[in-house]
């Protein structure tokens, strides 16, 4: 086995096939427009599907990326050797097919496909499920003893929830008050959500509820093909659409027209370049699009304030296998949750040298015409304990925790290791680099972050925000769905803009 882990994370694990920053940013603008009627910043899932919904309607949309690739956090990159790994975990719910249907095409909507098989291995339970309400019921009282009327009061009262109404209560005691002393419950609840979303017991309810409840409709769904194959469609829609995309282009501000009351968006900068659009849409993170790339003077002190004090949600590491040419895989299941931890602790899961892990297993199936097998360990992790390391400690503990993933996967298939022939890692100062997220948040911020972000066009007219935030709208379907509602504002607010620029008769 070979093992690549970078000695610099101005070039570390997720270096598309072009890699890095090299292009210019002015040579990538060679051929664009003097004025759009959208630019949107950065092409995560959010930001894709408002440029596309907004090209449907006829809008002129110029997309910006600052990477080689484009789909934020879904996303992919490729080594030697035939190598194609996808990064993040990619589960998510079936609404995502509803959702690629009516905002993308048929043709992405039918290659999302049910995971076969989701496993939770660790010292309180060992089994397999389908992630359906029923099989959840089924273990929940079958083999976890708890009453049928308990379970379906619990699924009732998240049906309920409405992020609009947050009633104050935190996700662990939500747990407390339909399951009380259950560790084993509250794990098998909690820890799918936390890799999902980020969030922690000590979160909101209101962010575990939705985000389960959409799970608990038909089970955990993917992408067939890959997420390279996924991006690929998305920019031949966009492009069919109208879209014009930049990637290699960094924004560097936001440019505001000041005006008597309220400033207004006027486009964007980009080095010396500046492109006027009557909208702007950030997909970058919350807290570096209003208090970066915008001119505080804009905003009234209290929402800076706000902002300010939105905290951001954790990172995460990876480390990625890829088996030789030839070597086959056991089926052992789609996603596999692990942990040697005797009992469930939530801010555990974040350990530097933690003991849970959750595994992705890509075989041929998961990309048709391909003959080969990857497998992609995810944990979640905190920016600080790696942002300061030197390079030489950097270096070792990156290492190590491909020697301890690699020996708990030995535990799930022995005999791995001699037909892995490339492992690599990841982590938050990777993430950080690539998605310019302040510290490498994976999943944007806080559940107080959703409020700013949904009403920043009302503090700065034209200027919107589609990122990560408040943990329900992290993850595909929740980004892509944002993307949606932020388009539909935009596109109103260019219709009544219009409408204001029409002389009467």
């Amino acid at each position: 086995m070979t093992s690549k882990h970078t000695t610099q994370d101005a070039r570390p694990a997720h270096s598309g096939s072009t890699g890095g920053h090299s292009t210019p940013s002015s040579d990538r603008l060679a051929s664009i427009k003097d004025h759009y009627d959208l630019i949107v910043i950065g092409s995560g899932l959010a930001g894709m599907t408002a440029a596309n919904v907004m090209g449907r309607n006829g809008r002129s949309v110029l997309l910006l990326e600052s990477h080689s690739n484009y789909g934020g956090l879904a996303t992919w990159f490729k080594r030697r050797g035939g190598h194609i790994f996808d990064v993040s975990l990619h589960g998510f719910p079936v609404g995502m097919k509803k959702t690629c249907r009516k905002y993308w095409s048929q043709e992405i909507a039918d290659d999302i496909v049910p995971l076969d098989g989701v496993r939770f291995v660790n010292p309180q339970f060992n089994l397999e499920t389908s992630f359906t309400r029923d099989d959840f019921t089924r273990i929940l009282v079958e083999e976890l003893g708890q009453e049928l009327e308990q379970v379906e009061s619990f699924y009732t009262h998240l049906r309920r929830m409405d992020f609009y109404d947050d009633s104050g209560q935190t996700v662990g005691e939500l747990f407390e008050q339909f399951f009380p002393g259950r560790n084993d419950v509250h794990r098998l609840l909690m820890e799918p959500i936390s890799y999902a979303n980020g969030s922690t017991l000590d979160d909101p309810a209101i962010t575990y509820g939705i985000v389960f409840s959409n799970f608990m409709s038909k089970g955990v769904y993917t992408f067939r093909g890959g997420t390279d194959q996924l991006i690929a469609r998305m920019r031949r829609e966009l492009v069919s659409n109208g879209v014009d995309l930049r990637n290699h282009v960094t924004v560097d501000r936001i440019r505001l027209e000041p005006g008597a009351e309220v400033w207004a968006a006027k486009g964007v900068e980009v080095g010396e370049r500046f492109i006027a659009a009557d909208a702007v849409l950030s997909n970058a993170n919350l807290k570096s699009t209003i208090l970066d790339m915008l001119d505080p003077a804009a905003l009234k002190p209290e929402f800076l304030e706000e902002v300010r004090a939105v905290r951001l949600n954790n990172s995460s590491c990876q480390v990625y296998f890829g088996l030789r040419d030839g070597a086959t895989l056991p089926f052992v299941g789609d996603l596999i949750f692990t942990s040697t931890r005797e009992t469930f602790d939530s801010p555990s899961l974040c350990d530097m040298h933690g003991e849970s892990r959750t595994f992705s297993f890509y075989y041929p199936k998961t990309r048709p015409g391909s003959e080969r097998y990857t497998v992609v360990a995810s944990t979640n992790a905190r920016y600080e304990d790696w942002a300061e390391l030197d390079q030489v400690s950097y270096e070792r503990e990156k290492q190590r925790m491909i020697d301890e993933t690699l020996a708990c996967l030995e535990g799930l298939v022995p005999g791995i290791s001699a037909d892995i022939e490339h492992a690599e890692a990841a982590t938050p100062r990777t993430f950080k680099f690539y998605t310019r997220h302040l510290g490498g948040s994976s999943f944007g911020t806080k559940f107080e972050g959703l409020r700013p972000s949904m009403e920043l066009h009302e503090e700065v007219p034209g200027l919107y925000h589609a990122g990560s935030v408040g943990i329900i709208m992290s993850g595909w379907l929740g980004a892509a769905n944002y993307g949606v509602i932020q388009a539909s504002k935009i596109d109103s607010y260019l219709h009544a803009r219009a409408l204001s620029a029409t002389p009467t008769t």
